[in-house]
C-alpha cells in the first residue's frame, strides 16, 4: 500500500483519536465477532474478519475499502481467527468445534482439526509462531502444534467456559478468563497459566462478581486491561501476583452481556473499547478519563482497533455485520 510505506522506515507517531469514517464495509450477512489488521508492516492494508455468517473474510481496509477475498470452510458461526505471525496463513475456530488453518493466497487448508468442544477464543503464542491455543465451551484449554497437527498440552480448569486468551510477554505465561461467576465467589474469573508446565499460577486475581469477555496487554508497560460486564474496564499488573489497580476504572461505555473487545493504541497513550450502545470509547490510559466517544454503529459495537503504522487509522465492527474505518 501507497499509504503505508512513508510509515514503514519511521518510528510511530502519537496516536490521534479518529474524527472521520473513510469505508463503510458490509459483506458479512451476520453479526462480526472479531477484526484484526495483518500483524506484517508492509501487509498490514489488510484486515481480517470472522462473522456469525460462518465466513472470514480479508480486506483491504487501508486504500479501497473492497472485500479481497472469503474463507467458507466452516459450517456454523467463526468465532475466532487470527493471522500468522508471517501474514500467509488465518487460523480459524468456531461453533462447529473445528479449527482450520488456511493459506491466504490459495485458501486451502493447511491443518484442519475438529475440536471436542465449541471455539470461542485463539491465540498464537507471541514467540513460537507454530504454536497456537484455543478455548471455548469446555473446562479445558489446549495447545497445538501446526507442524504436526497435534495438541501439545491441555490446561485443566473448573469453568464451562473460556472467554478469552491472552499471553504475557515471552509468552511463558498466559491468562484465561472465564465464565465462572457464582454468588458466593468471583475467584477463577481470570486465571494466570505456566504455559509450560500446565500448572495453575494464580486464580485469585479478580474479585468482583462480572465476567471479563476481553483481555488486553498494554504494549509497553507491564499491565493488562480487563473488560468486564459491570461496564468498565479494571487494570493489573501483568507480573505476579497481578495486583489490580483499585484507583483506576475506565467507565463510560455499555457492555451489557456483548463480547466487547478493547484495545490500547500502538504508542500505549489511549485505551479504546466499543460499546453495546455502537458507540466507541476512547480512554486517557493514565488519567482514566474518557477523551472522545464516536457515534459508530447503530448496532452493539464489539470491537475497535489501531492501525499497527498508521498513527490515527481504526477500524470497527458490530452486530449487523459492517465494519468501518475511521480516520
Amino acid at each position: 500500500s501507497e499509504l503505508i510505506k512513508p510509515y514503514l522506515g519511521s518510528k510511530y507517531k502519537l496516536t490521534e483519536v479518529p474524527k472521520s469514517l473513510i469505508f463503510p464495509m458490509s459483506k458479512h450477512s451476520g453479526p462480526v465477532n472479531e477484526i484484526q489488521w495483518c500483524p506484517v508492516r508492509e501487509q498490514s492494508h489488510m484486515l481480517l474478519s470472522a462473522s456469525m455468517d460462518k465466513t472470514v473474510k480479508v480486506w483491504d481496509a487501508v486504500d479501497t475499502g473492497c472485500c479481497l477475498k472469503t474463507y467458507s470452510c466452516h459450517s456454523c458461526a467463526v468465532r475466532a481467527a487470527r493471522w500468522s505471525s508471517c501474514g500467509r496463513r488465518i487460523l480459524s475456530g468456531g461453533f462447529d468445534s473445528m479449527l482450520h488453518l488456511t493459506d491466504v493466497e490459495t485458501g486451502k487448508q493447511i491443518f484442519s482439526s475438529k475440536n471436542e468442544f465449541r471455539i470461542s477464543t485463539l491465540k498464537f503464542h507471541p514467540t513460537e509462531s507454530n504454536i497456537f491455543i484455543c478455548g471455548g465451551f469446555s473446562p479445558e484449554v489446549k495447545a497445538w502444534d501446526i507442524r504436526t497437527s497435534k495438541m501439545l498440552r491441555v490446561y485443566k480448569a473448573a469453568v464451562q467456559q473460556t472467554l478469552d486468551i491472552l499471553f504475557l510477554p515471552e509468552g511463558r505465561e498466559f491468562l484465561t478468563s472465564t465464565d465462572a461467576v457464582s454468588r458466593d465467589s468471583a475467584d477463577r474469573t481470570v486465571i494466570a497459566w505456566d504455559f509450560q508446565s500446565a500448572a495453575k499460577i494464580s486464580n485469585q486475581i479478580f474479585h468482583e462478581r462480572y465476567t471479563c469477555p476481553s483481555l488486553t496487554l498494554h504494549p509497553k508497560e507491564s499491565m493488562f486491561v480487563a473488560q468486564t460486564n459491570g461496564n468498565y474496564m479494571a487494570l493489573f499488573s501483568a507480573q505476579r501476583p497481578y495486583r489490580i489497580n483499585k484507583k483506576k476504572r475506565y467507565e463510560g461505555h455499555k457492555v451489557e452481556g456483548f463480547a466487547v473487545g478493547c484495545e490500547f493504541s500502538p504508542d500505549g497513550t489511549l485505551l479504546v473499547t466499543g460499546s453495546s450502545d455502537g458507540k466507541v470509547f476512547f480512554y486517557n490510559y493514565h488519567t482514566a478519563r474518557i477523551i472522545r466517544t464516536l457515534s459508530a454503529h447503530k448496532e452493539a459495537c464489539v470491537s475497535a482497533i489501531f492501525h499497527p503504522v498508521l498513527p490515527s487509522l481504526l477500524a470497527t465492527c458490530d452486530w449487523a455485520g459492517e465494519i468501518k474505518i475511521w480516520q
